[in-house]
This record gives C-alpha cells, structure tokens and sequence, in this order.
C-alpha cells in the first residue's frame, strides 16, 4: 500500500502545481479542468477552467491535487506533506524554495534526528516537512 497526499486548493492549483515541478522536477501526469467533462454543468462559470485533478509524478510517489470551489473550500490545517530526502543540501534548497513568500514554521537545520530538518507554509498554504537522511552515528 501507498499514501499520496491530495491537496485542495482555492483557485490555484495550475499555479502551485507548476511550481512545484520546477523545484521537485517529476512530471505533470494531470492538469484537468472543469471545462469540457460532465463536471462542468456542477461548478460556477467562473470556476470551469479550474483544476478538477491534477497529479504530480515524483517516480516513487505521486502529489495529487484540484481546485476545491468555494462552497467546499476549508482551510488546509494541521497536515503536512513529508519530503524525505537523500541528501541535506538538496532538502535545503527545496525548503529555499518553498519559503519564498511563505512562512517558515521551524527552521531548517541539523538536529538529533535529521542532518536537515525544517518546516513551513508555502504561498499556496500548504504545510511542509523537508527532512534529509538521518546522522551517522
């Protein structure tokens, strides 16, 4: 068995998932929108070029997510998305990246578990772990 997080958005899902594979890589395997399948008849017009799904495929785990029209919008809280990676100084660089124009939760640094931990809230409101490889002991 696999968990892959979906995410809920507010409108913009294209967006945050665009930026998100020019910082992780992968490849977009979904950007659906309303507009043209039978969910169309179910959102606002000003919602038809929303994302219905949208899935990110970062080879061993996918990131899935869609824009969540206004009646259902509910703030995401309490939640975070893991990154674990290989290498320190790359979940460095993506904790960087994702803190611009968010709000950094726990500072990235070494600590008696991780030799890089942090955590924050992007710009899109989605909370994250960046956690490199444990300390040699």
């Amino acid at each position: 068995m696999r968990a892959h997080p979906y995410l809920f958005f507010t409108g913009n899902c294209e967006e945050a998932f665009t930026f998100y594979q020019s910082v992780l890589g992968g490849k977009i395997t979904a950007m659906m929108k309303h507009r043209g399948t039978e969910a169309e008849a179910h959102v606002p017009e000003e919602w038809k070029d929303k994302i219905m799904h949208a899935a990110l495929d970062l080879g061993e785990d996918v990131l899935m997510a869609s824009d969540s029209p206004p009646a259902f919008q509910e703030p995401i809280q309490s939640v975070y998305v893991s990154l674990q990676f290989d290498d320190a100084k790359e979940a460095k660089r993506v904790f960087d990246a994702f803190a611009e124009g968010g709000t950094i939760k726990g500072a990235f640094g070494p600590n008696f578990f991780s030799t890089g931990f942090g955590m924050l809230v992007d710009r899109f409101g989605v909370r994250w772990m960046m956690n490199g490889p444990a300390p040699q002991a």
